[in-house]
Order: C-alpha cells, then sequence, then structure tokens
C-alpha cells in the first residue's frame, strides 16, 4: 500500500515538474507587470487590468479542470478547489467586461480573491500532511490571505476617500454658486 502511494505522489510531482515553465512564466509576467505599472502608471494600469482579468480567466479554467483531474484530492477539497476555479472565472469575465470599473475596483476585487485564494491553499495543506512543500504552501497561503486583507483594507479607504471628495466637491459648488 505505502508503495502504491510513493508510486502516486511520484506521477503527481512528475506531472507538476512537467508544467514548471506555466508557473514561471505567470511569475514573469506577473513582475512585468508589476515594474510596468511603476514606469508607465496611467497607461499600464489599463493593460494590467485586462490583463488581470485574463489571468484569472485562465487561472480559473486551470483551477476547475484540476479538481476533477486529480484522484489524490479528497471530495471537499475538490468541491473547494471547483468553487475557487468558478470564482476566479467569473471576477476574471466580470474584470474584461468592466475595464474601468476594474481599474477603480482592481485592488477589492485582487484582496477578495486572494483571501479566498490562500484561504483555499492553506485548508488544502493543512488537510494533507504528507503533502510536499506543505510548510511553503501554508506560508504561502498565509501570506495571501494577508496580502488580501491589506489590499481590501486599502481599497476600502480609497473608495471612502472619494466619496469624501465628492462631498466636499459639491459643497465647494454650492459655496461657489451662491456667491
Amino acid at each position: 500500500m505505502d508503495s502504491q502511494r510513493s508510486g502516486d505522489a511520484a506521477d503527481m510531482l512528475a506531472g507538476v515538474g512537467r508544467h514548471w515553465g506555466w508557473v514561471l512564466t505567470f511569475g514573469i509576467i506577473t513582475v512585468l507587470a508589476g515594474l510596468l505599472t511603476l514606469a508607465w502608471p496611467g497607461r499600464t494600469i489599463v493593460v494590467v487590468a485586462v490583463l488581470f482579468g485574463i489571468q484569472l480567466v485562465v487561472a480559473g479554467i486551470f483551477r476547475f479542470v484540476a479538481a476533477f483531474a486529480s484522484d489524490d484530492e479528497s471530495g471537499g477539497t475538490r468541491v473547494l478547489l471547483a468553487l475557487l476555479g468558478v470564482l476566479s472565472f467569473i471576477v476574471g469575465l466580470y474584470a474584461l467586461r468592466h475595464i474601468l470599473i476594474t481599474v477603480a475596483a482592481l485592488a477589492l476585487l485582487l484582496g477578495i480573491f486572494w483571501i479566498v485564494n490562500g484561504a483555499v491553499e492553506t485548508f488544502t495543506a493543512l488537510s494533507h500532511r504528507g503533502m510536499q512543500g506543505r510548510g511553503w504552501t501554508i506560508f504561502m497561503g498565509l501570506l495571501s490571505v494577508v496580502a488580501g486583507v491589506v489590499v481590501l483594507v486599502y481599497g476600502i479607504m480609497e473608495i471612502v476617500l472619494a466619496f469624501r471628495l465628492r462631498s466636499v466637491g459639491h459643497a465647494a459648488t454650492r459655496v461657489a454658486s451662491a456667491t
């Protein structure tokens, strides 16, 4: 039985190892998008919003397929991974459909996704004691949750600031028109 499990684990790791290039590409694109945003914030933010939407759609498809492709996952884990894939796909489509809203709400969407993604990754790693790289997966899941909370709080603060600025603008307009 143990040799069966180690063979299955080896097959799974071999499969993951064959697709390492996708993870590398994803990381490189993310770093490049961050650097371009720093260099040309006005133009790049729209491109980043589109790339963000595409990234979430593609990630959603891969996660959904992966939820049913692996025989090693429990039913509950498969459901969570499938739900995460559907959430990623829906958020990605929304981001692509409403680019200007996406630019305004990118922090909120990203924060929500990172929180959910981090929670699912952490839960998956905690529920599989024999998982390779379990510690790193837990760390990355928790880091994703923390980053999501920070981005979400920042986004909410920006929204509140926007409404306050709108109120100040309306008040200033009333004062200007009264004089």
